[in-house]
């Protein structure tokens, strides 16, 4: 038997049930993993309120990131054999598996080897951080060295994370943050600059970041009516990312009457993790910088499988600067 959270209807953390299921064996083309720790991501919050752009079939559970160590593989899995060390990355939807339990099946294509070197609280913090931000920063080439990129919302661990993939590029990573609360631990973080929204016009400060030039990419996972402002600050043939929505209300096409010319998308991780070959190239880039020490996940909390409601209201309020991961202690885990 498996501790796993599930939850039965749409709504707040009160929700979340931990509940003793059988999991028996993975079928092909998956693992069964015991699992140590999870990370917790924003996207698990919108998926529990139905927010998220799938629904869940109930009773569901939920998870994108975890580490652990291999505990079974199913027919036809290749590279992975039971005791290996392992984490998991985003390349599945939650509504067919999810890594909140002890004991997990996973599709084997999400599952990657996890350096000795590399603690499962750390592990569980990775990849869904690292890979958002290694899309639009270094897959598709838009960024060189030199360049100024713009990171919003930057204590998330998305955003912890653009600043050190920038920096590793070369970048010059400028951070935001509504109020001056973070801004410290952001430079701490690696941010060139930060700038303080509550306090400080974004389009003005980046002109005299750049000299007038603006940023090469804007990374923003608000989206709503604040892109239009952030489009002010974007040099003429730069890019404007979106690879969130925090913000709920429409979110207008920048107008080319008002800025120079740029690119505007969305994005998400997906488009990484479930492309074998480009997923290939994104762990190899990942794991090179955590083994070089230019990427190292900031842990804000560690909350214990029992308390996973509360570990979800900490996120929704907002506080963290870096992931918050849930611990899982596999003698004293309870239902």
């Amino acid at each position: 038997m498996a501790t796993l959270v599930q939850f039965d209807r749409l709504g707040g953390p009160e929700v979340l049930t931990l509940r003793e299921v059988e999991v028996g064996a993975p079928g092909a083309g998956e693992v069964r993993i015991r699992v140590d720790a999870i990370g917790l991501n924003r996207a698990e919050i919108m998926y529990r309120e139905g927010g998220y752009f799938y629904q869940p079939v109930f009773p569901s559970t939920l998870g994108y990131e975890a580490a652990g160590v291999v505990e079974a593989v199913g027919e036809g899995v290749a590279g992975l054999a039971e005791g290996d060390p392992v984490a998991v990355v985003p390349a599945f939807l939650q509504s067919e598996y999810g890594t909140y339990g002890d004991h997990v099946i996973l599709p084997a294509m999400a599952v990657v080897p996890r350096p000795a070197d590399v603690d499962p609280v750390r592990a569980a913090a990775v990849w869904m951080a690292y890979i958002t931000a290694y899309g639009p920063l270094v897959e598709s080439g838009r960024v060189r060295p030199g360049d100024h990129v713009l990171i919003t919302a930057a204590s998330s661990s998305v955003g912890l994370a653009a600043i050190q993939v920038a920096r590793h590029v070369g970048a010059i990573p400028i951070a935001t943050t509504r109020g001056a609360g973070k801004k410290q631990r952001l430079l701490d973080a690696g941010a060139a600059h930060v700038i303080v929204t509550d306090e400080e016009d974004i389009p003005a400060r980046i002109k005299e970041i750049t000299g007038g030039e603006g940023v090469r990419l804007a990374f923003d996972p608000v989206a709503g009516p604040g892109v239009e402002t952030l489009a002010q600050g974007i040099a003429p043939g730069g890019f404007l990312v979106v690879y969130g929505a925090l913000d709920p209300r429409p979110t207008p096409l920048p107008r080319a009457q008002s800025f120079p010319a740029l690119t505007s998308s969305t994005y998400t991780l997906f488009e990484i993790t479930t492309d074998p070959e480009r997923l290939r190239r994104a762990v190899a880039f990942v794991n090179a910088g955590l083994a070089s020490g230019s990427f190292a996940p900031i842990v804000d909390r560690t909350y214990d499988l029992a308390d996973i409601a509360e570990a979800h209201r900490y996120m929704e309020a907002s506080g963290q600067v870096g992931k918050i991961v849930v611990t899982v202690s596999h003698d004293a885990t309870t239902a």
